[in-house]
């Protein structure tokens, strides 16, 4: 157990993806109150809802994760909806924060939120050189924004606040909706499917020549207490393993993890995306900080989770 920086530490979003790693790393490393709390505890979209949360709980910290996600078709479809819902609940959760007297409030940004056009490795000085991808542009500008809110209540308020940048998350507790999925929960989803269907070949989306790095929500989590006894500044910080994988070589990787004997075929009509995507990960090695769970480790984690809750039916289908 580490010092009592906190008295009460309230996560939302805690019920999502992400969340469900970071409530027992938080657990474990602070000696204080938790409260971990999903949108059924308060829907912080509606009215009053984040001052209502504040006033009954009384956190001097708060981990906001609560956020309107899913996968790149579901954001392509409904960029409006993206937009509005992660900008209204970000931009009144923190004016009611530090109104409330909140002492530090973490959140975090996707690496989607980096311009289009970032030169890899994406270190966090590329932030503001471009517009995101357009897909995905709704969701990650509302909460690129998070960032001028961050430093605009630290130079007029004195507010504490970190932004945070994950990479590729994937891991236990993940969405395997095949509208809403990322590339590695759907493909855990589609192997371990056709294997269990015997099925001769799993097709795979383009070349497989894209390269990208992945980062398990595990080790993510695992850097959370660092940040919330450590970190004091607006700058923000790529969390991600900083290895870079081709697509070819992920399929291949859980083809193997997963046990699938057939074949797999690339449909090189459907486009490949941005060829290279990796995050420069030098400011979090300079705090001391890594990411090391091997990707074959979590891949095997992920895929192993997956086939225990959907025999359980607490995944996300």
């Amino acid at each position: 157990m580490s010092k009592k920086p906190f008295e009460r530490i309230v996560i939302t979003g805690a019920t999502g993806f992400l969340g469900h790693h970071v409530t027992p790393a938080l657990q474990s490393a602070f000696d204080c109150e938790i409260i971990s709390l999903g949108r059924k505890d308060y829907d912080l979209l509606t009215a009053g809802a984040p001052r209502r949360m504040l006033d009954d709980l009384k956190p001097d910290c708060l981990v906001h994760m609560a956020a309107k996600s899913g996968g790149i078709i579901d954001n392509k479809n409904r960029p409006a909806d993206y937009f509005y819902e992660n900008l209204a609940m970000n931009t009144a959760v923190f004016e009611e924060a530090f109104r409330f007297g909140v002492k530090k409030l973490l959140t975090f940004m996707g690496g989607c939120s980096y311009p289009s056009d970032a030169k890899s490795p994406i270190g966090e000085d590329q932030m503001w050189n471009g517009f995101p991808q357009i897909e995905s542009a709704g969701y990650s500008v509302a909460k690129k924004i998070q960032l001028v809110q961050s430093w605009a209540c630290r130079q007029q308020h004195g507010f504490n606040s970190v932004v945070l940048v994950p990479g590729n998350l994937y891991g236990e507790y993940d969405n395997f909706n095949w509208e809403q999925s990322h590339v590695i929960p759907a493909m855990v989803r589609r192997f371990i499917e056709a294997r269990d269907a015997g099925a001769a070949e799993v097709a795979c989306y383009g070349s497989g020549r894209p390269t990208r790095d992945f980062v398990y929500a595990g080790d993510v989590a695992a850097t959370i207490p660092w940040f919330l006894e450590n970190y004091d500044s607006s700058e923000p910080v790529n969390i991600s393993s900083g290895t870079r994988i081709s697509i070819k070589e992920l399929a291949e990787t859980i083809k193997d993890v997963t046990g699938y004997e057939g074949r797999i075929a690339w449909d090189t009509g459907k486009p490949d995306g941005q060829i290279d995507k990796i995050f420069d990960v030098s400011r979090l090695n300079s705090l001391g900080l890594s990411c090391n769970t091997s990707l074959r480790d979590g891949l095997q984690k992920t895929a192993d989770w997956f086939m225990s809750a959907r025999e359980k039916g607490d995944v996300r289908l």
